[in-house]
């Protein structure tokens, strides 16, 4: 057996045998190591180091505490009074909040699961009291803060970024309208149950009361433009960006809103840090993988058998979705980008597709795994601060889910979308 099949099949009984992934990547490189027997165990190490020696890699844990800090510093329920202020009046209108206010928050914090768990907090109950049904509110929760890795700063697109070596920047801004198109998607979706089901309407808020929520807000919702301007006007860069919204955050909660402090501080703190090892940890396992891969020359192997079999890019295209929404049902977005990204990329090269259309492709497809059973970790999050059984909120979901792939499909086979943007505003 080569070293490539030992590593293959090391990690699939690894994976079978519930152990975490970030181990499970650096005990099957291992024992291929071991198992070869002509190369320098210390490869393994020195390979998880170069996984996380990226400066861009500082993003992940200061978007991440940035999030949290706008959570315990009161911005977050202020984004809500806003939304509620303008969506409340129709019939529905705490869905349309509720994905309004993912929407916005996506433009900090950068993860779905922090943001569902959030927001979830906050709305899922509130829905439940005005006569939302358990297992609606935790689908619709779940499937709205997918938005989150979409919509820049994303989490995701970085780790995209690192491993492929493309510009940040413009991964972000491709991401904008794709991500503009999937919150559009959900809110529709959740409009059209909502008037179906006669969910009720709030108590509508007139112009003053609007504004008066819109000045609360002010704040929360100037942190995105701020941090777009001083990336694009040259100030500060994406990595930078993310210290900067901390310190953002930080101002806002202890001296404006002064709801943060030292206690609220120290959660947020935990909880990032929580976040930020776990996604170290698999990148730095993946880096192994990765070289393994490209020892063996697997990218190269099975670009060949793709070109020699696949004729069409239109039909490697729809190949690539259904791997990827297969893969994203059973593995977390993050292992399956670093197993992922170094066989298809250079098939997609070949077949002339632009990297930063695929990136979206790519990236979508995998986020919708975290509302796609069995694994769904948001949808897990959603139905347990619900308190709903699984198979009602497994049920729930399928009309998100639909639209979600619809949105994915007009992705990939609508290049525009997620070209255009980058073509007018440019990005380094």
């Amino acid at each position: 057996m080569t070293m490539l099949g030992v590593l293959l099949l090391s990690l699939t009984v690894l994976l079978l045998l519930a152990v975490p992934v970030a181990f499970a990547l650096v005990l099957s490189a291992t024992i291929a190591v071991v198992f070869v027997g002509d190369i320098d165990l210390m490869i393994v190490p020195q390979q998880v180091y170069q996984g996380l020696d990226s400066f861009l890699l500082l993003a992940i844990p200061l978007f991440l505490l940035a999030g949290e800090l706008m959570s315990q510093g009161g911005m977050t329920d202020r984004l809500l009074g806003f939304c509620n202020a303008l969506f409340g009046r129709f019939r529905g209108g705490l869905a349309m909040t509720n994905v309004a206010s993912a929407t916005l928050m996506s433009g900090i914090s950068g993860s779905a699961i922090a943001d569902t768990s959030a927001l979830g907090k906050v709305l899922i109950p509130a829905m439940i009291k005005a006569g939302y049904g358990r297992g609606f509110s935790a689908a619709l929760t779940a499937a709205a803060n997918v938005v989150g890795p979409i919509i820049p700063p994303s989490i995701t697109f970085l780790m995209i970024s690192v491993l492929t070596n493309l510009s940040p920047l413009k991964l972000f801004i491709a991401a904008v309208i794709p991500g503009v198109l999937y919150a559009s998607a959900i809110m529709v979706v959740a409009v059209v149950i909502s008037r179906r089901r006669g969910y009720p309407a709030a108590q509508a808020v007139n112009l003053a009361g609007i504004w008066r929520e819109f000045k609360l807000a002010f704040w929360a919702l100037s942190m995105p433009v701020f941090l777009i301007v001083g990336i694009r006007s040259g100030i500060f860069n994406v990595t930078e960006s993310s210290a900067v919204a901390v310190v953002y955050a930080l101002l806002v909660g202890f001296f404006i809103h002064r709801e943060l402090n030292l206690r609220k501080l120290w959660l947020a703190l935990v909880s990032s840090a929580r976040g930020t090892a776990v996604i170290m940890i698999i990148l730095g396992g993946a880096q192994v993988v990765s070289w393994f891969l490209a020892y063996e020359q697997a990218p190269q192997r099975i670009a060949e058998w793709m070109l020699g079999s696949i004729g069409s890019p239109i039909v490697f295209l729809l190949l690539v979705n259904v791997l990827l929404l297969l893969v994203g049902t059973f593995m977390e977005n993050g292992p399956s980008l670093v197993l992922l990204c170094p066989v298809l990329y250079p098939v997609a090269a070949k077949f002339g597709i632009d990297p930063y259309h695929f990136s979206m492709i790519v990236g979508i497809n995998l986020l919708i795994g975290l509302i796609t059973p069995p694994v769904a970790i948001s949808l897990s999050i959603g139905s347990l601060i619900a308190g709903a059984r699984s198979d009602e909120v497994n049920r729930e979901v399928l009309p998100f889910l639909a639209a979600a792939i619809g949105v994915v499909l007009l992705v990939t086979f609508v290049p525009a979308i997620s070209l255009w943007l980058p073509s007018v505003i440019g990005g380094r």
